[in-house]
């Protein structure tokens, strides 16, 4: 992913509230959101190139997501893809906080991320810039390419719109109108991180479009307080148009021990 909107526990009834784009090579190849056959716990989109998956839930309410920390003076061809770390934790039993205490020992092997891991109780974030795991305060945050909540345009255009959307009884429409947003920041608000401000004009906006990058999926999530999961995923094509959606509803099964 690219852009996450989050609101964890800002609403007693939906108490997580997640939006996101995932934006990618457009000839990397990946499958829509399913059940895995060899994983039936788990509901992910995969990544068809390295394995992994970039977000996923599973039906005992655990979730994860991942995006890539932009610095293209630090990118290593044999580094292991940080799509793994998303499987990794939705097939695995560790609690959030455990799960992420492990990662830290191993975090230099993958280029930059960040990964965002949690499960009907907690909710946290690691950096591997920041390499200390810490459990988000409840609230509304978002992220992109960089730290949790830097003031990017798009990631503080994402925590307001996360706010308005949660006053709609389904925050769905908001959010999907959220993450179709193509509108660009003057050049003076966008951030530098070392790839041109030509493609740092294109990064921009929320939705990318382009026949070689951009946005290939929008995804709305949503955990209510009794435990039923509503999942929307839209595939879309180099102009931005939804090409398909894939729609997934069931409620959170008890941990067994």
């Amino acid at each position: 992913m690219c852009l996450i909107a989050i609101a964890w526990q800002a609403r007693s009834d939906l108490p997580l509230v997640v939006a996101a784009n995932r934006d990618e090579w457009r000839d990397r190849p990946a499958k829509p959101a399913h059940w895995w056959p060899e994983r039936p716990e788990l509901f992910a989109g995969r990544d068809l190139q390295a394995g992994g998956t970039w977000m996923g839930i599973t039906r005992t309410g655990r979730f994860a997501a991942v995006t890539n920390f932009r610095d293209p003076s630090d990118k290593r061809a044999t580094a292991r893809s940080r799509g793994t770390l998303v499987t990794a934790f939705l097939v695995g039993n560790e609690t959030p906080a455990r799960f992420l205490s492990n990662l830290s020992a191993s975090a230099s092997e993958y280029n930059g991320f960040n990964l965002i891991v949690g499960d009907a109780t907690s909710l946290l974030y690691f950096g591997s810039r920041d390499g200390q795991p810490r459990a988000l305060d409840p609230g509304v945050h978002a992220i992109s390419n960089h730290l949790m909540d830097e003031p990017w345009p798009k990631v503080v255009a994402a925590r307001l719109g996360m706010d308005q959307a949660l006053e709609e009884r389904d925050p769905s429409g908001p959010l999907f109108k959220l993450l179709s947003d193509g509108s660009l920041p003057s050049d003076e608000d966008l951030p530098d991180t070392g790839v041109g401000v030509a493609w740092e004009r294109r990064l921009g906006s929320a939705l990318i479009t382009g026949e070689d990058y951009g946005t290939r999926a929008s995804t709305v999530f949503t955990l209510a307080d009794k435990g039923e999961i509503s999942f929307e995923e839209r595939t879309r094509d180099a102009s931005g148009e939804v090409t398909g959606t894939v729609r997934e509803r069931f409620v959170v099964e008890a941990v067994t021990a």
